[in-house]
């Protein structure tokens, strides 16, 4: 579906019009291409006191080869830079305001453990936020507050999602805004994130808390084979739901341009497009009723001889009516689709040792199933239920090594929503930071971070797709 107003805006003529009667002008969002620097331009470094994750972020930003420039608040990377080879800076003052200066915007807050020492944080953004370009990025790290070793160290790092999330609201220009904590120990496992934070990959991810902690007791062995930055998921196997048309065809299509080889399942009816889509990818597809209940021994079945290292439950329905007119069926069907039938095929894939270990569950959930929605109360309920699975299995699953986690979509430019009435379609698209939709490769691009190796450390985790929806938390 395309946004009309979004091109009209954006061309010539439409975004002088915008202009002269002051009407909103969405930014064309900057997406991921094969074809395209994933990653460019200048990123300033900011910190608070005793910023204790420099080392790590130094050997990010020289992977990724992007020049950094230093703000006054972070007077000890100049020198840790150049340690590691980097081309480096300084930003000065009087450069602020000068449009399109830089890509991206780093602070560490990692070492602030009491709110007195919150000033580097508004000296950092006042200085640098109008030098930002269009479609730029902020990350701020921290540590998480539930690990802090004082209330007061607990208070200021929790002060953080407050800053991050009205930051997101007041860049507009495309930019995105979010709060990576990063658990003691964890500093080496920051890469994959921190990429995708920094990437085209997360252009419609802002205002999201993510929370990094070690998976295992133990460190991984040094024999633990590296994976391609590129290719992240070759050799592994994805099993992803509903994955013929829509959100899920996306997913597929990014988990095997990612290296992966997919198989797809979806209903019996819809096996010539689930043919066709696969075919495009060279996966394979298992034409099944995941509601039924013989489905998931049939799908266990199917994977047996090889087993999976992804899972991603995509399927879903919708029967929207108000809970005095919704009938039973209506009820339970999208209760069972939506929710029940991930546990069952769950069940079956761990109990066989089907999905392997340090595997890959990501599921989809909604901002309905966060903020409920009107006439939904059966879908809310069934994504609800889906971010309680994330939340309980999590800890069960660390010993395996296994990750689960959830997206929660938010207004997604689907045949769904092509056929939602123009005044609430404008509402979804409009009601965001960004003022636009999403598109289904923004939610497939945030399950391949989530399925990727070297996020081992990233679990229990709901991460909303949503353009900082103003709906929900």
């Amino acid at each position: 579906m395309n946004d009309s107003y979004l091109k009209f805006v954006n061309s010539p003529f439409g975004g002088r019009l915008a202009r002269s009667l002051g009407l909103p002008k969405p930014e064309v969002l900057r997406r991921y291409r094969a074809d395209r620097p994933e990653f460019d331009g200048l990123i300033a470094i900011g910190a608070g006191r005793e910023p204790r994750l420099f080392d790590a972020l130094a050997s990010l930003i020289a992977s990724i080869g992007m020049t950094s420039v230093a703000h006054e608040s972070a007077g000890l990377w100049v020198p840790l830079a150049n340690r590691h080879g980097l081309m480096t800076g300084r930003f000065e003052p009087a450069e602020a305001g000068a449009p399109g200066k830089l890509a991206a915007l780093l602070f560490d807050a990692s070492g602030i453990d009491d709110s007195s020492q919150f000033q580097p944080l508004h000296g950092f953004f006042h200085d640098t936020l109008r030098s930002l370009g269009k479609c730029g990025r902020i990350v701020v790290l921290g540590r998480p507050p539930e690990a802090c070793a004082s209330p007061r160290q607990w208070t200021a790092q929790r002060a953080l999602e407050g800053l991050v999330r009205s930051l997101g609201k007041e860049a507009r220009r495309g930019i995105t805004a979010n709060l990576v904590y990063v658990a003691h120990g964890s500093e080496s496992a920051i890469d994959a994130t921190l990429r995708f934070f920094l990437s085209p990959r997360s252009a419609y991810v802002s205002g999201q808390v993510v929370r990094i902690a070690g998976n295992r007791n133990q460190a991984p062995p040094p024999d633990a084979p590296a994976f391609d930055w590129r290719q992240p998921l070759a050799g592994k196997r994805a099993l992803v739901t509903g994955a013929a048309r829509g959100i899920g065809a996306a997913i597929a299509s990014v988990l095997a341009a990612e290296g992966a080889h997919v198989i797809g399942v979806d209903i019996p009816s819809a096996r010539d497009a689930l043919d066709a889509t696969l075919r495009q990818l060279n996966g394979s597809a298992l034409s099944f009723d995941i509601a039924a209940p013989e489905a998931p021994a049939q799908i266990a079945a199917a994977l047996d001889e090889l087993g999976v290292d992804i899972v991603v439950h995509n399927a879903g329905i919708t029967k929207d009516k108000t809970i005095a007119r919704m009938t039973d069926a209506a009820w339970q069907s999208v209760l069972d689709i939506n929710l029940s039938a991930q546990e069952r095929i769950d069940d079956a894939l761990l109990a066989g040792g089907i999905l392997r270990d340090d595997g890959r569950i990501v599921a989809v959930s909604s901002i309905s199933g966060i903020a409920g929605n009107a006439g939904q109360t059966n879908y809310a309920t069934s994504k609800a239920g889906v971010i309680g699975r994330v939340e309980s299995m999590a800890p069960q699953l660390r010993a395996r090594g296994i990750t689960i986690n959830a997206v929660a979509p938010g207004f997604i430019e689907t045949q769904m929503t092509a056929k939602m009435p123009l005044a609430l379609r404008e509402a979804g698209r409009r009601m965001n930071s960004m003022s636009q939709g999403g598109q289904p490769v923004d939610v497939a691009q945030t399950i391949a971070w989530l399925a990727h190796p070297g996020s081992a450390g990233v679990t229990g985790q709901i991460v909303r797709v949503c353009g900082q929806s103003l709906i929900g938390a």
